[in-house]
């Protein structure tokens, strides 16, 4: 019984982390659109998981809240329905790798910021084994995405210039 509430705090501890290292990264991220053709729509696409995900790390029950809840769903919705837009966008028009296309770029964030808020929806109170190992691995995928995109200076060259200007 002990090693099994042992297990529970660290587990715990591991999402609280894992939901602060998204909150940065979504904060990061919206950080970086203030030079897009769009940023406020950028901005608040990353700002409202950054809000939510910081609120989980600093006080996981928050995610029961009915209120925390409606605007996690509302805003899966617009992060559903924007990523079909811009996957149909890529379908039609891509010429090379997704991730060289800026659409490719922003349906990978809306991808995460979904992926990563349907499992703040849908996580228990403790996680274990699995579903504990994906949550700490989606949690470091981000930045080292980030990291491979910015250190390859192939896909560098083929950014828009208002990528090239803030990192």
């Amino acid at each position: 019984m002990a090693l099994s509430a042992a297990s529970g705090a660290a587990s715990s501890k591991l999402w609280r982390l894992s939901n602060f290292l998204m909150a940065a990264f979504f904060a990061l991220a919206g950080a970086v659109q203030v030079n897009d053709p769009d940023p406020g729509f950028w901005i608040v696409a990353y700002a409202v998981p950054a809000a939510l995900t910081l609120a989980v790390s600093l006080h996981p029950p928050v995610a029961g809240n009915i209120l925390w809840r409606s605007l996690l769903d509302l805003h899966l919705a617009a992060c559903v329905v924007g990523s079909a837009i811009l996957g149909y966008s890529l379908s039609a028009n891509a010429r090379k790798n997704i991730l060289h296309e800026e659409e490719g770029r922003e349906l990978f964030g809306l991808l995460i910021v979904t992926v990563w808020m349907s499992l703040c929806r849908s996580a228990r109170k403790t996680l274990g084994g699995v579903h504990l190992a994906v949550v700490i691995f989606l949690s470091f995928f981000p930045f080292l995405m980030w990291l491979y995109i910015y250190v390859n200076s192939e896909m560098r060259a083929s950014w828009p210039s208002h990528c090239k200007t803030l990192i």
